[in-house]
Formats: structure tokens, C-alpha cells, sequence
């Protein structure tokens, strides 16, 4: 066994984010860059050796080559076992599905999830711990404060395995087993939906769907799922085969890059139910014929419709939210009588709340919804919970939706995006908020009255830890709320998210459009945040 020690140099900025460390795909092929962000995860892991871990990743551009180089860096750090997709492609909940079934160690996800992929695309490297969760922040500050001191990296001298078909290999001590990425989530999904009621209500001839995977990591696993085990017709899923550039897409499930599922949708002859997926499957988008649903709709109405699925029956322990995402769940959370929790965007913060046993289901404004299954956010399990609700209730998801506000009322609601604008102009933008917004309290703006503006701090009901600076807040008498964001997912520039939520209880004026019923909020935010003079943008690059 030839182990080779090979001597290095700190990177400065290998400071894992939300989802852990992405970069433009250049940057990961830099000499080192790879090698010394995962030493750095190695070196961080207390008892590594002996122990499995699972490794897999969405099937973009450079996935192949970064695992074979984390199997060779595993064998060499003395890891026992290490579990692979097959073709190196793993759905970021089928990564959490497969950590929790064989009770590893941990994971490495390799995906940049809804960015865009191939050469010139990005890359990107995730830790998740044994809970099948991403890591903490005290676990990803030790593999950054490692990364700044690294001086060399171990590495075993070998060919490569052979990732194209399962079976068992041997590297020097290292057992690597290449397994069926697609069967562990099947089975997990087929325990808690009622998949006899599902393939009848596909099978009837009365009711069709369309699957669009986005040429991006679902594909299998919606092959597998809906046309061959739920008997829905072949063609169901659209671009299904995962490609290293996502076919030139942008693997994000929102109106704006999945528009050919869109215009089908809301197209002649539509489908009653279409769905999309991101780039490594753990975003959702839901729509009925001519019929967005939003994120945050869409948690509360799982969240109002669990009893009807066979593994939410019981009830729910409580009920988790990013802090953007709007209050709908909030509604049905009171009349159900269970918590509902407020978070920081991020799904790590849901983990623990889950761990506890405090919430069940989760959701964020981003296209992720999720429960206690597993430790991330799922979006063939969103989909599988829409349909199993729609086989049960014998409703389209129109009529579902309506009937839900009608119930609880209308969170009007919408995320304006402005992508790859100026990083230090929207520092400024958010540094200008975060010094004046205490001071606007009690202030009327029009018919709106400040009841309170703050940067959304955030403590931790089960660790006690305090996360701040999580999202600028102002919040009116009324419950319409204007909320300012930087995203950390991005690669390029900075984003600034713009969030505007506004309650409506009467049902006779649900049907407004939602960019109309939210237009005062918009010239609001616009006015208090400077936001053309600062982003230098007339309108946003995407409106969900």
C-alpha cells in the first residue's frame, strides 16, 4: 500500500457556507483545492479511523474525478468502509436516507444543488454528519480553521474503482462498496406513503402528471419511482438522464428555470399535477394545470393534510420554518395545537429540532420541504406527499389550495432576486438596514404602521446556541412583513433575496393577482432599502 504525503498550502477561503463549500468548478480544479478542504474534513473528525462513510454527489461535471480522489484520501486516512452511488451519483436525501440506514459516520456530498453545472459551472463539497444531517456550525468552523493551517494531505497511490456498476473493491485497507442509489430511498419512501393508492390514481386514465428531473440527479430516482413502481406512462418524466451540464439548464425548480414544465402546465390539454427537482434533488416546485403553488403554501398544506398519508397519521410533534418562509404553517400549526418553530435559513437549523423529537415537518420558502425521515429536505418526498393528499381526496390541487385559504386565509406572498450584483454595494445596502430598521417602529408608511424592524437573531431551543444577523425584518400592525436576505449559495457576486408576505382573510379577494396584491409592500421595500440605487437593477433577475 503506497501512501503518499504530499506537502501543501493553506487556501483562504475554503469557509464552508450554509451548504457547505462551493466554487466555480476551475477553482476545485486548482492543484490542492480539493485535496486540502477534504483532509481538512478528515483531520477534523475525531475517530475516522475504522469507521464508514457514504459518498456520492448529483452527477455534475467533475463528480467523477472528486470522488475517486476522496476514495484514494480515505483509504490513506485509515477510513474502514465507504458506501458509493453507483456512477457516483447520489441524491442529497438518498445520501441522508443511506447514513442513517447503515448508522455511518458521515457523508460527502458532492453538489452545487441548484447551480448551474459543467465546466464553466461550479462545484461544491458538503460534510454531513451521522444523523444524515449537514454539519453544525462548530463542525464546519473546525474544518475551516483547519483548512487555514492544512501543510499536507495523504493520498493512496491506485487505480481507480470502477464506479459503473455495484460490486465490492478493495483500496489498501479500505473496503468501498458501489451501491443501488436508487433502492434504499424507494423503500424508505414506500414505508411512509400509500403507494397502492398513488399507482391507482396513476393508473386510472383520469388523471396524468409530469416529472420534470431537470437533467439532474432525480432522474433515476423518478424512473424508478413513478414509471416503473407507480405505473405511470412512459414519458411521465421529462429530462431524466443526469448530465454533467444539466443540458445547458439551470437546475433550479422555480418559474423562472423550469419554464418548460411551466408552459406545459399551463399549456392546452394541460397534466393535473406537474413537479420539478433541482440539481441534487432536495427542492421541489408544485403545480396544478394553470396553478403555482408556492413553498410556503405548500408546507401548510401538507402540513393541514398529514393525517391523510399512512406515515403522518399519528399526528405531528410540531412544525418548523425558515424565518422568510411566510406564516401560513404558523395557521395551521395554532389549529392543530402543535408548536411551530422559526428558524434561520439553512436545514441544519432544522436537525436538531427534528433530532429532538420537536417537529416533524419543515419547510423553506427555497423549494425545500422535508420531515423527520431524514435530516434534509426532500423534494421526490414532496412530491410523493402532494400525490398521495390528491389520490385521497379526489381533489385537483386548485380546488386543494382554495380550500386551504378559505380555511385559513391567504399569505399573498412572494421572493424577488437580484443575482450577481456588486458584493460591497449590497454589504452596503444590508449595513445601511441593519443600522436604521430598529429606529422605524411605530413609523406609518401609507396605511402600513411599523410594529417592528430587527436583524432576526435566533437561538436554539435544543443546543442553546445563538445565531445572528440571520435576515433583516421589518414587520407591520397588520401581519404583512418585508424581509431582506444575502443568499450563501451563490458563487458569483453577492444576491440579495427580498421577501413580502401580506395576510389576506377574505376569500373574495383571494384571486388577486399576487404581484398586484403585493405592489404597495414592493414600492415600500424599494423606498426604505434604496434598492436600485444600490444593485443598480431595475427589476429582479427572478420573481417566485
Amino acid at each position: 500500500m503506497n501512501i503518499r504525503t504530499v506537502s501543501t498550502k493553506p487556501f483562504t477561503d475554503q469557509k464552508p457556507g450554509t451548504s457547505g463549500l462551493r466554487k466555480s468548478v476551475t477553482v476545485f480544479q486548482e492543484p490542492h483545492y480539493l485535496e486540502n478542504f477534504i483532509q481538512s474534513i478528515f483531520d477534523s473528525l475525531e475517530g475516522c479511523e475504522g469507521q464508514t462513510l457514504v459518498v456520492g454527489g448529483d452527477g455534475r461535471y467533475y463528480n467523477r474525478q472528486a470522488i475517486q480522489t476522496i476514495l484514494k484520501m480515505a483509504a490513506a486516512n485509515g477510513l474502514g468502509r465507504l458506501l458509493v452511488g453507483c456512477g457516483g451519483i447520489l441524491s442529497t436525501p438518498a445520501a441522508s436516507c443511506v447514513i442513517r440506514k447503515h448508522k455511518a459516520l458521515g457523508g460527502i456530498i458532492l453538489s452545487a444543488s441548484h447551480n448551474p453545472g459543467g465546466p464553466k459551472g461550479d462545484f461544491g463539497v458538503k460534510y454531513n454528519t451521522s444523523n444524515g444531517g449537514p454539519a453544525p456550525e462548530k463542525v464546519t468552523e473546525a474544518i475551516y480553521a483547519r483548512s487555514k493551517v492544512i501543510d499536507s494531505y495523504k493520498i493512496l497511490e491506485a487505480a481507480d474503482v470502477n464506479l459503473d456498476r455495484p460490486g465490492a473493491f478493495t483500496l489498501g485497507t479500505l473496503s468501498v462498496e458501489v451501491i443501488d442509489p436508487v433502492e434504499p430511498y424507494t423503500q424508505l419512501m414506500e414505508s411512509l406513503f400509500d403507494f397502492d393508492r398513488i399507482h391507482q390514481l396513476l393508473t386510472s386514465g383520469k388523471f396524468r402528471m409530469c416529472m420534470d428531473s431537470l437533467h439532474a440527479v432525480t432522474g433515476p430516482y423518478a424512473h424508478a419511482i413513478f414509471e416503473q413502481r407507480l405505473g405511470a406512462p412512459e414519458g411521465t418524466v421529462l429530462n431524466g438522464i443526469p448530465l454533467e451540464d444539466f443540458g445547458g439548464g439551470h437546475p433550479d425548480p422555480n418559474l423562472v428555470y423550469a419554464k418548460d414544465l411551466v408552459d406545459i402546465l399551463y399549456g392546452d390539454n394541460a397534466p393535473d399535477f406537474g413537479a420539478a427537482s433541482d440539481g441534487d434533488g432536495d427542492r421541489n416546485m408544485i403545480l396544478g394545470s394553470s396553478f403555482f403553488v408556492t413553498p410556503s403554501d405548500s408546507i401548510a398544506v401538507l402540513t393541514a393534510n398529514a393525517h391523510l398519508v399512512p406515515g403522518y397519521s399519528q399526528g405531528l410533534a410540531g412544525v418548523a420554518r425558515s424565518m422568510p418562509t411566510s406564516a401560513a404553517v404558523d395557521r395551521v400549526a395554532a389549529q392543530l395545537g402543535i408548536d411551530c418553530y422559526e428558524t434561520p435559513t439553512g436545514w441544519k437549523f432544522f436537525g436538531n429540532l427534528l433530532d429532538a423529537g420537536k417537529a416533524t415537518l419543515c419547510g423553506e420558502e427555497s423549494f425545500g420541504t422535508g420531515s423527520n425521515h431524514v435530516r434534509e429536505k426532500d423534494g421526490l418526498w414532496a412530491v410523493l406527499f402532494w400525490l398521495n393528499i390528491l389520490a385521497v381526496r379526489g381533489e385537483s390541487v386548485e380546488q386543494i389550495v382554495r380550500s386551504h385559504w378559505q380555511t385559513y386565509g391567504r399569505n399573498f406572498y412572494s421572493r424577488h432576486d437580484y443575482e450577481e450584483v456588486d458584493g460591497v454595494r449590497a454589504q452596503e445596502l444590508m449595513e445601511r438596514l441593519r443600522s436604521s430598521v430598529p429606529d422605524l417602529k411605530g413609523q406609518q408608511f401609507g396605511s402600513y404602521q411599523v410594529e417592528y424592524g430587527d436583524d432576526f437573531s435566533y437561538t436554539d431551543p435544543v443546543d442553546g446556541s445563538v445565531s445572528q444577523k440571520q435576515g433583516i425584518r421589518i414587520g407591520f400592525t397588520d401581519g404583512s412583513r418585508i424581509v431582506f436576505r444575502l443568499s450563501g449559495t451563490g458563487t458569483k457576486g453577492a444576491t440579495l433575496r427580498l421577501y413580502l408576505e401580506s395576510y389576506e382573510p377574505d376569500s373574495t379577494k383571494h384571486d388577486v393577482d399576487t404581484q398586484q396584491a403585493l405592489e404597495p409592500l414592493i414600492s415600500l421595500a424599494h423606498e426604505i432599502a434604496q434598492i436600485r440605487k444600490f444593485t443598480e437593477r431595475e427589476v429582479p433577475t427572478v420573481i417566485t
